[in-house]
């Protein structure tokens, strides 16, 4: 029963993630396909489309592309964080002995990879895109796990989930210290003391969502005015949200037990309408549950399918348009150096530094996780496609045939790694009834 109360959660999690996978697929191909086709040039004005407000001391109009990619983007990463810290306070992250194995792996998957990248480029200016093939794309690699059934013990999904939310934090921090450029201290010190009060009222057990969400778009503003990527505000503003209740569960059943007993009690209305009463008992129930509900899992939980279903379909859409035939042709040495690392880089990487540590006893790798089970999730790491084409959009914006090459690399690279991956475990896994569950 213990296991069930904790699993569930984290099954629902792949279960929704494993469906974006596959929407996100979807609206990839579906871009591609748009934007060669004959009707590529409505795809190029649509999300060139200017929106936004202006007035004599305030201006905010970006193409709908960077809406999605600014704007879209930071409510992903804000979710990112909230997953980010609930797995540092409560979960697969919270000590150093269940951090140790997805940190291995994680490391491995950033620092080979990038290394790789380097030692193939041999172009100065595409060098800054070391950073595209250091992430994991969760929703897309669960979706793969999600095709291979019950041959997929729960612990390797674990296991993909964990290092890809490593995977995460590095990329943040990437982009953060190394694909930010010209900063405004000015706007990033309002930003900052605006963050240091949410942090202060969250210590003090004070939360309103509708204080942060309106703080939130101002730090947003500032940090998109200041230079650094406004999606790091989303990720910094998640950690002002408490994780806590404000009551117990015990107080929380006591109360419910009570306004069950005084709706039961009270006046039932022939009319399909409720008495005076029983509606002031749902009010108070609603603010009880308020009280009882961990403000950090009901944004996580009322965000997911959001992000999931609408907003990373919507990036892939508007990012994953390439024209093959485009006039300034491409640069077949960046894609090609992005797929092998993407392919080549994750799976050594990852397969070799986790093997090694599990050697010298560093690590402990579960007992229903096989080696081959390990080369296989390694390369399902190279699918890097949501975070790729970001680090991409950010590491060549002056560039655009350095990102369309970048994409067509990033495209080629998810798409062999998944297929590899899948292969390697649809290979090495035997069918288990036990991991249906």
């Amino acid at each position: 029963m213990i296991q069930k109360v904790f699993i569930s959660p984290f099954q629902r999690f792949v279960k929704i993630e494993s469906l974006s996978g596959i929407l996100l697929f979807c609206a990839a191909v579906i871009a591609v396909i748009w934007a060669n086709s004959p009707f590529s040039e409505s795809y190029t004005d649509l999300w060139n489309f200017k929106i936004g407000i202006s007035s004599e001391n305030f201006e905010l109009q970006k193409p709908l592309l960077l809406w999605v990619n600014d704007g879209f983007m930071a409510i992903f990463f804000f979710l990112i964080g909230l997953e980010i810290k609930r797995e540092l306070l409560i979960g697969e992250l919270n000590s150093v002995k269940k951090m140790a194995f997805p940190f291995v792996a994680a490391l491995g998957g950033m620092l080979i990879p990038m290394f790789f990248f380097m030692f193939l480029n041999a172009n100065p200016e595409t060098s800054n895109g070391w950073g595209i093939p250091m992430a994991t794309d969760i929703a897309f690699s669960l979706a793969v796990l999600k095709l291979l059934g019950n041959r997929i013990p729960l612990s390797l999904k674990i296991f993909l989930t964990a290092f890809a939310i490593v995977d995460d934090i590095g990329a943040v921090l990437v982009i953060a210290v190394f694909y930010t450029n010209n900063i405004a201290i000015d706007m990033i010190i309002y930003g900052a003391v605006l963050l240091l009060v949410l942090y202060y009222l969250t210590y003090k057990g004070i939360y309103s969502k509708y204080f942060l969400f309106g703080t939130g778009i101002i730090v947003w503003v500032l940090f998109l005015k200041s230079g650094v990527h406004p999606t790091i505000a989303g990720i910094l503003l998640a950690f002002a949200v408490p994780i806590r209740q404000r009551i117990s569960t015990k107080t929380f059943v006591s109360n419910l037990s009570s306004i069950t007993n005084k709706i039961q009690k009270g006046v039932i209305e022939d009319e399909p309408v409720l008495s005076k009463e029983q509606i002031a008992e749902i009010d108070n129930l609603e603010e009880w549950t308020d009280k009882f509900q961990s403000p950090l899992q009901h944004l996580e939980h009322k965000l997911h399918d959001w992000v999931a279903y609408f907003i990373i379909p919507i990036f892939a859409l508007a990012n994953a348009g390439v024209s093959l035939s485009s006039d300034a042709g491409i640069d077949t040495a960046l894609a090609l150096n992005i797929t092998l690392c993407l392919i080549f880089g994750n799976s050594i990487g990852i397969t070799t530094l986790v093997l090694l540590t599990n050697k010298l006893k560093i690590i402990e790798i579960p007992e229903d996780i096989s080696k081959a089970q390990i080369l296989g999730v390694a390369c399902l790491a190279g699918i890097g496609f949501t975070m790729a084409i970001f680090v991409a959009s950010l590491a060549f914006s002056d560039t655009p045939i350095y990102v369309d090459s970048a994409k067509i690399g990033i495209l080629a690279g998810s798409m062999l790694s998944a297929l590899l991956g899948y292969t390697i475990l649809r290979i090495t896994s035997k069918p288990n009834p036990k991991n249906d569950d």
